[in-house]
């Protein structure tokens, strides 16, 4: 299958908050659809964050990898925030290329990402290109503050 990767652009944001939709609600096209463009489009997200599209036939989008950088005691490294193929290419090679491009982005010496537990398919996919668990390896918690709490935490 030929297929290209690059960066995308604001052009892309509407392709990606479809992809986007259709993987969290299962559904091509919802009532968030323009609120994910929205965000895409008019905020800083865009720009802090780098996207790369997946291209069939140079102009059909197929998937994203939604990234940035991270620093830790490992050195630069890439937090992979999403990746996502349609289901119809998958088992085609896509999803490996795209992670293949951010392994080897810009020097890094890891890349880490989360899957959801109950996700096997992206699980297997994961620990067959030679991916770790580092919360069963290292002991690592991945913890998270928001809502009331984080607000609390705001306060002097």
């Amino acid at each position: 299958m030929d297929f290209s990767i690059r960066a995308a652009n604001m052009e892309d944001c509407k392709d990606i908050a479809r992809m986007i939709m259709l993987q969290v609600h299962n559904k091509p096209c919802c009532d968030y659809l323009s609120d994910m463009e929205n965000i895409l489009v008019n905020t800083s997200h865009f720009s802090r964050f780098h996207i790369f599209d997946c291209l069939l036939s140079g102009h059909t989008k197929i998937g994203y990898a939604l990234y940035f950088y991270s620093y830790s005691w490992l050195g630069r490294g890439i937090y992979m925030e999403d990746l996502y193929v349609m289901p119809e290419f998958r088992g085609k090679g896509i999803g490996k290329a795209l992670m293949s491009k951010l392994g080897l982005a810009a020097g890094c010496s890891n890349l880490k990402f989360t899957v959801l537990d109950w996700n096997k398919p992206s699980v297997d996919f994961y620990v067959s290109q030679g991916c770790s668990d580092i919360t069963a390896n290292f002991g690592f918690h991945c913890m998270r503050c928001e809502g009331e709490a984080l607000e609390h935490l705001a306060q002097p």
